[in-house]
């Protein structure tokens, strides 16, 4: 049982951290980071290119440690607690990445040990920002690799492995709960594997449409699949140093916009919808807070474009949509430099970063509902002020936000603001502007991409001092598991019995 101490360690002291059963687990994990290796190792051989056998090397490492964790898990059978739960999730992030980064190193093309991490969390924590200066020189392999952690990252490594792996049994149940840290969870079907099926199966869907539009708008077999991977994974990794704007078609800007907006909203809703539940999805009140702000944001900037920088309107709203679609669901494309833009536009797109896409779907930020709730917490707090012995509930859908529910949110976004403000702080010490400290801070913790000024959409984050790139690395995983599913490996009371 949870709170009891059932484990021993060497000493014979009691541990709450069932430590074999999370190395067992781990190892696991590695074994599957392994098969995405052989997948990108098909596709260097497909190529003719020489980087295969980096990722045969990165296979034989990642199989080799995976299956001595294994080994030392095996005697362990005991059930997963939830403690062990957020050490199998927040520790497996880190291990993906720490093995990710082999394929970049090994093959020489990010020869430093910081920049392949921070390529590779940003990967993973679909943030998308990148320290590569010409990316059109990577081998084809690399590149796949690079969009196929966004996806895999996208709805979670945890939950990709409960899809395809039914043998974590009554575990999974905890090891879901321990990766959606978010304030909702529908629960589209009682067994967890079958809900990860459905909805790894409407992931997948999404990404096969999107990649036959954007062949049929003139993409390569490979740029449309490597594009498709990381739209509908709002990661926003390209094959191309200019990002989307390289193929300058307004039909692929439409096409990519429209699957970043799609993949910002709750998949669960997708799937209510296809189980003929429409009104769930067209009533759903998150979703109504999150078009209306994009739809808000875009038409402000719009304007601004064709009033003070000249666009025509049909230029001025394709390039305000298609980048605030893209940074306020978190993927981080890019078809203008929006740094040329009206600075007060700034600040909107950096309220598009905090806000995010909704709750469970592939964007980042804050999310929507969060944003709703605070937002009528402060409209009941006007109506208590002029009826005090009213009571107020905070309803979204119908239903009523308990008090302890909405404290908890009260409590994310203050956290969330407070990590922003301490990595805006310490960058700042590293020698960053005042703007650009700020924009990459919010840009990492929101798994963003692009910041502001000298780290834009045009620029890449190179420049960064390497121990500036650990922080953002680490803020990246902190965005990516909502705060509290890291910052709890660091809180004395997970590891001590109380």
């Amino acid at each position: 049982m949870e709170g009891l101490c059932n484990n021993k360690t060497k000493n014979n002291r009691c541990s709450v951290v069932n430590y074999k059963l999370v190395t067992r687990i781990l190892g696991v994990l590695l074994w599957i980071e392994s098969g995405m290796f052989a997948i990108c190792a098909a596709v260097s051989l497909w190529y003719h290119e020489k980087e295969y056998i980096d990722f045969v090397s990165s296979i034989l490492l990642t199989l080799g440690v995976g299956g001595l964790m294994i080994l030392i898990g095996t005697s362990s059978r005991q059930q997963l607690g939830r403690r062990d739960g957020y050490c199998v999730v927040g520790l497996s992030w880190v291990l993906f990445s720490l093995f990710g980064m082999l394929p970049f190193y090994l093959s020489g093309h990010i020869p430093s040990i910081t920049d392949a991490f921070f390529e590779t969390m940003s990967g993973f924590t679909t943030t998308g920002a990148t320290i590569l200066n010409d990316i059109e020189s990577l081998p084809k392999g690399l590149l796949f690799w690079r969009s196929l952690t966004q996806w895999i990252g996208g709805l979670g490594i945890v939950f990709f492995t409960l899809a395809i792996l039914p043998n974590f049994g009554s575990d999974s149940q905890q090891l879901f709960l321990s990766e959606a840290t978010g304030i909702t969870h529908h629960k589209t079907h009682p067994q967890v594997q079958v809900m990860a099926r459905w909805l790894w199966t409407i992931y997948l869907t999404l990404t096969f449409l999107e990649t036959l539009l954007l062949l049929f708008g003139g993409m390569s077999l490979f740029d449309a699949v490597c594009h498709s991977l990381t739209s509908t994974a709002t990661g926003g990794f390209s094959t191309k140093q200019d990002s989307i704007a390289y193929w300058n078609s307004p039909f692929i800007e439409y096409v990519v916009a429209f699957f970043m907006l799609f993949s910002g909203i709750n998949f669960s809703l997708f799937y209510m919808g296809l189980k003929g539940n429409l009104q769930s999805l067209l009533k759903d009140e998150e979703l109504h807070w999150y078009l209306k702000s994009i739809g808000f944001i875009t038409l402000v900037i719009t304007v601004a474009l064709i009033v003070k920088n000249g666009y025509g309107i049909e230029e001025g709203f394709r390039k305000a949509f298609f980048q605030v679609v893209s940074i306020h669901t978190s993927c981080g494309f890019a078809t203008d430099d929006y740094n040329l833009w009206p600075h007060f536009t700034w600040m909107l797109l950096i309220i598009a970063m905090l806000s995010g896409g909704c709750t469970g779907s592939t964007g980042g930020g804050i999310k929507s509902a969060r944003l709703l709730i605070l937002m009528r917490n402060i409209m009941n707090q006007f109506k208590q002020i002029l009826h005090p012995r009213a009571v107020l509930p905070v309803r979204i859908n119908h239903y009523t936000v308990d008090t302890q529910l909405s404290a908890t949110v009260m409590t994310f976004i203050i956290t969330y603001m407070l990590c922003i403000l301490l990595g805006w702080i310490a960058l700042m010490a590293m020698g960053l502007g005042l703007t650009e400290a700020m924009s990459t801070a919010v840009s990492a913790m929101g798994n963003v991409g692009p910041g502001i000024g000298a780290f834009g959409p045009a620029y890449s984050w190179a420049a960064i001092p390497d121990l500036g790139k650990w922080l953002l690395a680490i803020m990246m995983l902190i965005g990516r598991l909502e705060m509290f599913g890291v910052l709890l490996l660091f809180y004395r009371g997970l590891w001590r019995n109380k």
